[in-house]
């Protein structure tokens, strides 16, 4: 399975600032400034005055002035009818939204207050303008009711009051629709950035937070942030002050496996208000390629070990997953706690998963692990043998 492309870069001439509307192959009447128009060729007779901008594959001339238009593209079968896009005045196309996908995020910033070791998504400082008008924008053009939609970043809280503007907007426009955001939780531990969030009508939000280790050093390490543990967990406990629904995430590797099963003790007696728990496998992406050998371990290594973790929340009736990791590598009796987790954008399978049997109930891997993975990759052949945790 190929891995979609989400973005390219193109000529735009006449754009003049960021502009975000949505794909449309068919001429449009009213409010055409919500749309590119894509077309095979742009020609002088073509009626498209008013539309945000044309989009065609072929390069732009500077003919036309007054008709905004981006060119260029290799190809343009990567933008969709529908698709909600970007287009910066340097011609980065990016998408921002599909209306068939379940893994649609906004991503609100890229600025970021920790610097965790094993980041996918390594934070930029950098000034960015009008990235609240984007995102409020991107959100009025979704018309479809989505079942879910994310947030993510760098860290999103950095927004301050700009992301309670983006999670009114959501939540008036988008009122059934289920909203999760990634998040460290940090800026939680202020209550009264707490209590705007919690005020929101009809905010329907999960936010997934980290926690690497039951003690701080640990934790204050692996996120490269002195402090953040008890930064955290005040910010969970002013969560569930304030009924704010929290999952807690674990990136398993081999600075977090050796007190995995004392995290997940901590957890049940301090945190017992959390909806999930969810134990993730490595991303290699980002600062991971750097700090490899300080990150990896074979999931294959750690089996006992992720399936006494996975043991105790379960016997206690917590709700627990296993994010990111293939059944052919996970004992039987986590087969029921795997979860098809990888954004259909960075998931592929193996030649070798071609033949297994549980190929459709596996969660694949991420394209960057294509040549870096577990030993344990293998197709499983007819029944998986399957065992369940009993109470």
């Amino acid at each position: 399975v190929p891995q979609l492309k989400l973005y390219e870069s193109a000529t735009a001439i006449g754009i003049e600032k960021r502009t975000v509307a949505k794909i449309t192959r068919d001429p449009v009447g009213d409010n055409r400034d919500d749309y590119f128009l894509l077309v095979d060729e742009i020609s002088c007779d073509l009626d498209c005055h008013g539309y945000a901008g044309v989009i065609t594959k072929q390069t732009p001339n500077a003919e036309l002035h007054s008709i905004p238009r981006i060119g260029g593209f290799e190809n343009v079968e990567f933008l969709k009818p529908g698709y909600i896009i970007s287009v910066e005045p340097n011609g980065f196309t990016h998408i921002i939204y599909r209306p068939e996908s379940h893994n649609n995020v906004i991503f609100a910033t890229g600025r970021c207050n920790s610097n965790c070791l094993m980041c996918s998504q390594p934070p930029k400082d950098s000034i960015e303008t009008g990235w609240l008008e984007s995102h409020l924008r991107s959100i009025d053009l979704i018309n479809d009711n989505p079942e879910t939609l994310g947030i993510s970043g760098g860290e999103p809280t950095l927004l301050g009051d700009d992301l309670v503007t983006i999670l009114e907007r959501i939540s008036s426009h988008l009122p059934n629709t289920s909203l999760f955001m990634l998040t460290n939780g940090r800026q939680f531990n202020d209550e009264q950035y707490v209590k705007k969030i919690a005020a929101i009508p009809g905010l329907n939000l999960l936010s997934a937070i980290p926690l690497y280790a039951d003690v701080a050093p640990i934790h204050d390490y692996i996120v490269q942030a002195k402090g953040a543990f008890d930064q955290t967990a005040k910010g969970l406990y002013n969560m569930a002050r304030h009924k704010l629904p929290v999952e807690i995430r674990v990136v398993l590797h081999k600075q977090t496996i050796p007190r995995l099963l004392h995290l997940m003790e901590f957890i049940y007696r301090n945190f017992p208000f959390v909806a999930h728990v969810a134990l993730m496998g490595l991303e290699n992406m980002g600062y991971v390629k750097k700090n490899w050998e300080l990150l990896w371990i074979d999931p294959v290594d750690y089996q006992d070990d992720l399936e006494a973790a996975v043991r105790y929340l379960h016997y206690r009736q917590m709700p627990v997953s296993i994010y990111n990791l293939q059944l052919c590598i996970l004992k039987s009796t986590l087969h029921p706690f795997a979860r098809k987790s990888i954004s259909d954008f960075k998931n592929i399978y193996l030649e070798e998963c071609s033949h297994c049997s549980v190929r459709n109930d596996c969660a694949g891997l991420f394209k960057s692990s294509e040549t870096r993975h577990s030993r344990g990759i293998k197709a499983l052949l007819g029944k998986s043998g399957v065992t369940h945790l009993k109470y």
